[in-house]
């Protein structure tokens, strides 16, 4: 792991480079999870580096002190564009909570980007009213509503639940919680035609958290936007249905 140091703490990330051709593809994980998340796409790296980072208070990147919704988000977007200037990848690959980091990037730094991919997203992210009482009042019971049918997972390995169970109690409720709190509050639906970069919007089709209609709502808003359906797959397509996804970034590389 490297590690990289700006607004007083550092931010760590794996970096996988096979070539340095292409743009670089900056991972960015979601609510309560972890660099591991994009394991996979390293095979990527053959293509174009491909990076995976830990947004602050995940893994062992520093600490962040900020209230849920704009200023986590805010202090996330900072951890992104260090490590994006730490390693010169020029497109995003976000999901969840990490796509909505990716956008407001997009938005609002002046990082120079070739692409986005947006995984697990949406131009809003509502969470289900019970399962935010349950992060702050039941962490158990939150996360086995998470990786409940179609929700994280489509039809998961036991070995695939049981390792992203333990990612999201080594986060801790704490920072899990403000991460959905923050998804909650996140909302750029009267922004999306301002995104002008090429993207690439991925869901599993099953994915019950952020649904395919959210993502097709992108591809509407988005002037360069394109959808791509993850078959077998629910909210971590990157992990359930590692080719596919893989499959899908370099088809959009393709493109670019």
């Amino acid at each position: 792991m490297q590690r990289v140091s700006h607004h007083g703490r550092g931010t760590v990330y794996r970096r996988s480079a096979r070539t340095e051709d292409g743009p670089g593809i900056l991972c960015i994980h979601g609510s309560g999870g972890d660099a591991g998340v994009w394991k996979s796409q390293s095979r990527v790296a053959d293509r174009t580096p491909v990076t995976a980072m830990a947004l602050s208070d995940h893994g062992t990147s520093g600490s962040l002190v900020a209230d849920a919704g704009y200023e986590t988000l805010s202090g996330y977007a900072d951890d992104v564009v260090a490590v994006a200037e730490a390693t010169g990848d020029r497109v995003l690959c976000g999901n969840s909570l990490g796509a909505a980091v990716a956008m407001i990037v997009a938005l609002e730094r002046d990082l120079d980007l070739d692409g986005l991919i947006l995984a697990g997203a949406g131009a809003r992210l509502p969470v289900l009213d019970d399962l935010l009482v349950w992060l702050e009042n039941d962490f158990d019971r939150a996360v086995e509503f998470l990786h409940g049918p179609d929700r994280l997972f489509h039809d998961p390995t036991d070995d695939l639940v049981e390792v992203s169970e333990a990612a999201m109690r080594e986060t801790g409720q704490a920072v899990t919680s403000r991460d959905f709190r923050t998804c909650h509050a996140f909302d750029v639906h009267e922004r999306l035609g301002e995104i002008d970069v090429p993207t690439l919007a991925a869901v599993g089709e099953y994915d019950q958290l952020t649904p395919p209609h959210y993502h097709e709502a992108l591809g509407e808003e988005i002037p360069y936007c394109e959808v791509a359906i993850i078959d077998d797959a629910a909210h971590l397509s990157m992990l359930e249905q590692p080719a596919a996804f893989n499959s899908a970034i370099e088809s959009f590389l393709d493109r670019l």
